[in-house]
């Protein structure tokens, strides 16, 4: 895409407000109605790390933060989740064995046993393949509920200090809480078939285990609650073609029924994380406690349209993101892009903290971000001079 131009400056521009406040303005309603843009454009950045590329063009030499500023929006700074500290007790023992060149085996200790995963790297990103879960049989999810609950949360305020910065004011501090249940199950110790087959046949192991990993959760949402963070997100990654409509309402829902109540007890904004496939999990949306979900992805690239969003969230839910990732790839035309942009904002601000769903790739060209901001700094505008 030809570089954009400059041009006048104004008040109510992303590069010229305080984004930390005005992030806290739009999820509390404080804004006068206008939005924020606040893309999620970490792959972009790690997969040329990961290669040991230099940032291309007018970004070569620049920090994320500065790229950041140069594109004038702001970020979900996530990087907060690094003040919440999970502590175990001192008779728990953890290590690792490399097993060949690619393979590491990691290994907990504890008073009641052993769990192990294999990890496998890639030669593409810093990310591994779990090669053997953490649990695999009734005995390894014991270990891990005798974990859960002898394990405490604490608060880092170096980590907040070094968080805050790297990031400045480029976005309110926001965290998520750990995966709840199922999801957790799937994709954090046991991976979708194994889960499912231990949901219905391990009967009360499970139950113990989503109880106690609750409480658990519960203890870290109580240092949360004494925190300066207010954005708070549950980064559960919910699909519905592996989490059932009879799952959600079985184990998701009171799950966050309890933690919204116990969020909001503490004036805190509560969102959660609904990516991939969502349609039939969409009804839930204005009954479960949240105050927004991010990352509803639309077609071309999910299983909605953004009417069909718009239905389910109504005029109280917030949309956190909302323009598919797809079209900041050269695939489709900016025009696309530009009328996506626009029918995102009518559908759904003020309710809006416009961005990405999911994440823009690394094939992503990153003027289209500028001209999404463009078109948020024009209507920001626009609703001002309303005022």
């Amino acid at each position: 895409m030809k570089e954009m131009t400059p041009r006048e400056s104004r008040p109510t521009d992303h590069r010229n407000l305080d984004l930390w406040q005005f992030n806290l303005d739009v999820a509390y309603g404080r804004a006068g109605d206008r939005i924020i843009w606040q893309p999620r454009i970490l792959a972009w950045f790690t997969d040329r790390a990961f290669r040991g590329e230099p940032l291309p063009g007018r970004f070569k030499g620049l920090t994320e933060p500065e790229v950041y500023r140069d594109l004038g929006c702001s970020n979900r700074v996530y990087d907060y989740n690094a003040c919440f500290r999970q502590v175990e007790p001192p008779s728990v023992r953890r290590h690792k064995v490399a097993l060949d060149a690619t393979r590491t085996k990691h290994i907990v200790e504890t008073p009641v046993g052993a769990m192990t995963t294999v990890h496998q790297k890639t030669a593409t990103s810093w990310y591994h393949i779990v090669e053997k879960h953490w649990i695999e049989t009734p005995d390894d999810m014991k270990v891990a509920t005798w974990l859960a609950e002898h394990a405490e949360w604490q608060w880092n305020q170096s980590a907040f200090d070094r968080v805050s910065a790297k990031w400045g004011r480029l976005g309110a501090p926001t965290m998520y809480v750990p995966r709840v249940n199922v999801q957790s199950l799937y994709l954090d110790t046991m991976g979708v078939e194994p889960a499912i087959y231990a949901l219905y046949e391990w009967g009360s192991v499970v139950t113990d285990y989503f109880r106690v990993l609750h409480e658990n959760h519960l203890r870290l949402i109580e240092v949360i609650n004494r925190s300066p963070l207010q954005l708070i997100n549950f980064g559960d990654n919910l699909h519905c073609e592996t989490l059932s409509p009879q799952l959600y309402e079985e184990y998701v829902l009171p799950a966050y029924h309890d933690r919204c109540r116990k969020l909001h007890e503490a004036g805190k904004f509560v969102n959660s994380h609904w990516d991939g496939k969502v349609k039939a999990l969409l009804p839930y949306a204005k009954v479960s406690g949240l105050d927004g979900i991010e990352a509803i992805t639309p077609v071309p690239q999910g299983d909605v349209t953004l009417e069909e969003t718009k239905e389910a969230l109504g005029d109280d839910i917030y949309l956190l993101d909302g323009i598919p990732a797809v079209l900041f790839d050269e695939t489709y035309p900016e025009d696309e892009l530009i009328a996506c942009t626009e029918k995102v904002i009518k559908l759904f601000a003020p309710k809006l903290i416009l961005g990405i769903s999911d994440e823009m790739s690394s094939q992503g060209d990153l003027e289209r971000v500028r001209i999404v901001g463009r078109i948020v700094d024009d209507y920001n505008a626009t609703i001002m001079e309303k005022i």
